[in-house]
């Protein structure tokens, strides 16, 4: 018997006339209705007609999450009286419970994508439900795309509606084509904030890690709150690990511990939305921000911490990544404690942080690994997404890495286009290098066993399994604990969804279909023979899903993966006499030179070279390395090295290359460089610095370099190694460079002379090797006796170094008439004792120039 007083209680029934008539009118609507309204459950059942005498259609609510939607539909279920399976189902990865009979289906973003990819017209919907849109999901945002395309294109009558608690309402209309937004008036009660920041600084998180301490402190902030506050507490972790641990330290308390996630057992869930007797602490994650309902809270507890999605660059997969949750999640989550009468919300951080905690959270798209999207998009016939209605466009990076991935993997074509491949890979809900090795997998080795593998990468095994992937697989087997269930479950999921995909050879499912692909098999038996030993298995599998990742032996437990990065084995691991390894796992710290394996498997080099094939090289190597040539034929697995020998005749043009290579690496020192050539080298740098035009710019090796062609040929083209380098008289070069087209190579003497005459009559070297002074003059002080004017060289005036009579330094001028009226005597009262045997006139303008002392001056 249908609920009436409890429908009518629903704070949501005011605004359902003003949504059926923006559908009616539109075709499209946003809701927006804050948590408890009913936003969830009562409208599916009246857009269906189940409530309120309306015409009878078939809807379908999609939930971002398998435990929401398991939630919706049994809350929907009582309302109505009934039991979940008859008019409302839902459906959710590896389960579902609905019949013929449905009306209102509930099912996960992931499950709508995949019957969108079936069947594109979504035959028998009237009409889909987007609910939670605000967390923007990467299956939320691409589901919209693709129901807007098929409007648009297919079935104009299908309706939508786009349902959030708190949600860019104006964003969203316009996504959906200008459609109305319905808002409806939510019943909270006032929750108070206690701010309790941990007594002491914790560490940040750090990939998934959270710092112990925050969590202990957390614990302590529950305990906490039990002793000043009544009714359920819901305390929000991050992730699974921290609410186990979190569990760990309430050992104890007068209250019964739930611990409530995505993973957690069907009766474990259903006891944390139910209505209890006794006093409960329900650790959450994110799940019980906003789709569901948890009865009986009247205090939260927030760690402000969440997990968003993010590159994991130690699997090449998409995965999650510890952040600061956002103000915006910090709203909902304090809410919560006052959905039925007013409460309090523990805040395990300080008041002046939560100005600088981000906004919003970040939508998937920006952030995640899209390689998956970009296989949706392929199959849905618009492989550059550019066609799509979405809120945010894909990175233009993030675009491209997700092709490179899907191309190797076979999914799609060089062009974008999917393949048949890449349709069956479609299918199965994996991380498209994780279905690679589900489907070349199952038919090297068995569906079964490549299922098994499979899930085992999917969901990283807990540390405790060890390091060897077929050490964890053999415990997963016999494992009895939490994660060996959940496991079984998904290997079983897998191995039907191989079974399925093969079974329905994809035709259709796109509408530019693409041409045949190339079919990649694994390495192994015979398909379906499953006669590999696990170790062998495993080692396949792995490869499989992450060909760049397989690593040779370098000695030591050190491995180079054939992405080019060492990759090291921890001590007393069982792998390290491997010759080759699978490296499903990796991780590298910021400041370390390799990584340290976390997740491996033993590999022979025949199934790595299989499993990696497009990684395969082979050619000519001519290079510079170790300070000389190298030139060798070389047979590679990207970076790995499998065959070497030398070459006796390597081209020429690579060897020239290789020579420039280690020129720019080394510098123009590995030529010889006389002093005159030094020194030819500092006047045409000089003149370039003074006069431009003509003159090449010689003072830098990367501009030197930039023109080899001209001043260095033929002698480099001749060359073969570093020792012919060394003969190449560089000065002898340099003259190749000075601007005799124009003639002005003639004055080189008259601009920058090599020797300036002095009243002495000796010719003294000028200096030009400033780089960015003036040339510089260095001359007995003697020899300058009579010379008025400082000399310039192509109008600049040098620095003249004074000199004492053994050469010493005793002044510096730019401006000799200056000095001979002002320096001069004190620099003539200070020498004069120490050289008595040398000339110090008191005028040295009239007096002769000398090098020599007075009695050679006598004779």
């Amino acid at each position: 018997m249908i609920r009436t007083a409890d429908l009518d209680a629903l704070p949501v029934r005011e605004a359902v006339p003003a949504l059926v008539s923006a559908l009616d009118t539109h075709g499209t609507a946003v809701l927006c209705a804050p948590p408890g309204t009913g936003k969830t459950t009562l409208v599916p059942l009246v857009l269906a007609g189940l409530v309120g005498g309306g015409p009878r259609r078939r809807v379908v609510v999609a939930e971002p999450r398998r435990i929401a939607a398991r939630a919706a539909a049994r809350r929907m279920a009582w309302l109505l009286g009934e039991a979940v399976g008859g008019s409302v189902g839902f459906t959710v990865r590896g389960e579902r419970v609905a019949g013929p009979g449905t009306v209102v289906e509930v099912v996960t973003t992931g499950v709508l994508l995949q019957r969108l990819q079936r069947d594109q017209e979504l035959s028998g919907i009237d009409l889909v439900i987007l609910d939670e849109c605000h967390e923007r999901h990467l299956d939320a945002d691409t589901v919209a795309a693709f129901l807007l395309d098929v409007r648009e294109t297919l079935r104009p009558e299908l309706r939508l509606v786009a349902a959030s608690a708190t949600t860019d309402a104006a964003g969203w209309a316009r996504v959906l084509g200008g459609a109305p937004v319905v808002e409806a008036a939510g019943v909270s009660y006032p929750v108070e904030t206690v701010w309790a920041p941990p007594p002491r600084p914790v560490r940040p998180p750090h990939g998934m890690r959270v710092d112990p301490a925050q969590l202990a402190h957390v614990a302590s902030v529950v305990r906490r709150a039990l002793a000043e506050r009544g009714g359920d507490v819901l305390c929000f972790l991050p992730g699974v690990g921290e609410i186990a641990r979190v569990a760990g330290q309430l050992g104890g308390v007068d209250a019964e511990v739930l611990q409530m996630h995505g993973r957690a057992p069907a009766a474990v869930q259903d006891a944390a939305l139910s209505v209890a007797q006794h006093r409960r602490v329900i650790l959450s994650t994110a799940v019980a921000e906003s789709s569901l309902t948890v009865p009986g809270v009247r205090v939260v507890v927030d760690s402000g911490l969440a997990r968003e999605p993010r590159v994991d660059h130690a699997r090449g997969l998409g995965a999650l990544a510890t952040v600061r949750a956002s103000r915006a999640a910090g709203r909902q989550r304090a809410g919560r404690a006052g959905r039925e009468a007013p409460g309090a919300v523990y805040r395990c951080w300080a008041e002046a942080e939560d100005g600088r905690l981000p906004a919003f959270p970040s939508p998937e798209i920006r952030i995640a690994d899209l390689a998956q999207f970009a296989l949706q998009a392929a199959c849905w016939g618009d492989p550059d997404a550019a066609g799509l209605a979405l809120l945010d466009p894909p990175p233009a990076g993030a675009m491209a890495a997700a092709r490179e991935v899907l191309v190797a993997v076979g999914a799609v074509s060089p062009a974008g286009r999917v393949t048949p491949r890449g349709q069956r890979m479609a299918r199965l809900g994996l991380h498209p290098r994780l279905a690679r090795a589900l489907l070349d997998g199952s038919a090297a080795l068995g569906s079964r066993r490549a299922a098994e593998l499979v899930a085992l990468l999917s969901e990283e095994p807990p540390r405790e399994y060890g390091d060897d992937l077929a050490a964890a697989w053999r415990r997963a087997r016999a494992g009895g604990d939490a994660y060996a269930a959940r496991w079984r479950a998904e290997a079983r999921r897998l191995e039907r969804a191989a079974a399925a995909a093969e079974t329905h050879a994809p035709n259709g499912g796109s509408r530019n279909p693409a041409p045949p692909a190339f079919e990649a098999r694994g390495p192994g038996p015979s398909p379906g023979s499953g006669a590999a030993p696990d170790d062998v298995a495993a080692g396949r599998i792995a490869a499989l899903a992450f060909p760049e990742r397989v690593a040779k032996a370098k000695g030591g437990g050190v491995f180079l993966m054939a992405s080019g990065t060492a990759a090291e084995l921890g001590e007393g691991s069982p792998l390290r006499s491997a010759p080759w390894l699978a490296v499903a796992v990796a991780d590298r710290g910021p400041h370390s030179a390799s990584a340290r394996v976390r997740l491996a498997a033993v590999l022979d080099e025949d199934s790595a070279r299989a499993a990696a094939a497009h990684l395969l090289v082979s050619g000519e190597e001519v290079h510079w390395e170790d300070g000389d040539v190298v030139a060798r034929s070389a047979q590679r697995l990207g970076a790995v090295e499998l065959a070497v020998r030398p070459l006796k005749n390597p081209d020429p043009d690579l060897v020239r290359a290789a020579l420039l290579d280690g020129l720019r690496s080394e510098g123009l020192g590995l030529l010889r460089w006389s002093a005159d050539a030094q020194a030819l080298r500092a006047r045409l740098a000089f003149l370039h610095r003074t006069l431009g035009g003509a003159w090449p710019d010689v003072a830098h090796d990367g501009a030197l370099l930039e023109r080899a062609d001209d001043w260095l040929e033929p002698e480099l083209s001749r060359a073969r190694r570093r020792a012919d380098l060394g003969r190449i008289d560089a000065g002898q070069a340099l003259n190749r460079l000075l601007p005799w087209a124009t003639g002005e190579a003639a004055r080189l003497d008259e601009l920058a002379p090599e020797r300036i005459e002095v009243p002495s009559g000796s010719r003294i070297r000028v200096d030009y090797s400033a780089e960015h002074g003036q040339p510089v003059l260095a001359v007995k002080l003697q020899e300058l006796f009579g010379l008025a004017e400082t000399p310039r060289v192509a109008g600049v005036p040098v620095l003249v170094h004074l000199l004492s009579p053994a050469g010493r330094p005793a002044a510096v001028t730019a401006d000799l008439a200056s000095f001979w009226q002002g320096g001069y005597r004190a620099v003539r009262a200070e020498l004069r004792g120490r050289y008595p045997k040398h000339p110090w006139p008191e005028d040295p303008a009239t007096a002769e120039p000398t090098r020599h002392t007075n009695a050679r001056l006598r004779r």
